[in-house]
């Protein structure tokens, strides 16, 4: 029987194991999410300009409340669009 070693896969065998998500909001200690700031909240938005949810995003819910909110107060003042075609 042949072992591990000598098993040849077709892809990558480390797919599957992706690395644990955390809210950068809690590691990084940021209390305050600043809704005049659109370069940071285009983190949080998709291509088309979409609220990315909080399991592809990893926030916390507390945080993910307060990014929402930032991102539709920015989108209030203009400063983000609310829908696009390729916003990055």
């Amino acid at each position: 029987m042949a072992s591990r070693d000598d098993i040849k896969f077709l892809s990558n065998p480390n797919i599957g194991q992706n690395r644990k998500k955390y809210c950068r909001f809690r590691k990084f200690g940021i209390k305050y999410i600043d809704y005049k700031d659109p370069d940071f909240l285009l983190q949080f938005v998709n291509e088309q300009g979409k609220i990315l949810p909080r399991r592809i995003s990893g926030n916390s819910l507390k945080y993910q409340r307060k990014v929402s909110t930032a991102i539709k107060r920015c989108r209030h003042l203009a400063m983000m669009p609310y829908v696009t075609d390729l916003l990055k």
